[in-house]
């Protein structure tokens, strides 16, 4: 299967940052590492951009969309914008410091 092809500034596009949350620690347990990412972003793009910006080996993306909710804010209708998380499954020994930059 060949690679996706991705220029670098989409790249920067699609990785928002990482996710910092009880659940995605435990999940990097199993190996696995959670992005926020751009809401168009494929799964190969995704894959790509994992490899090339943190020289990695990604076995599987799995991603998950979740729609932004309703609010109100002192009788102000708002809405939170929609989200698009990628859980990064990476290959046995290799690892990805979130805590320091890109």
């Amino acid at each position: 299967m060949r690679g996706c092809e991705v220029s670098r500034e989409r790249m920067f596009e699609i990785v928002r940052g990482p996710v910092i949350t009880e659940k995605a620690t435990m999940a990097s347990e199993h190996n696995q590492v959670v992005f926020r990412v751009a809401i168009d972003a494929s799964k190969p793009e995704i894959k790509t951009a994992i490899e090339e910006l943190f020289k990695v080996k990604v076995k599987a993306v799995n991603t998950l969309r979740s729609n932004g909710k309703i609010k109100r804010f002192r009788g102000t209708i708002g809405r939170r914008p929609d989200t698009k998380k990628a859980m990064v499954t990476l290959e046995e020994g290799q690892s990805i410091d979130v805590t320091t930059g890109v």
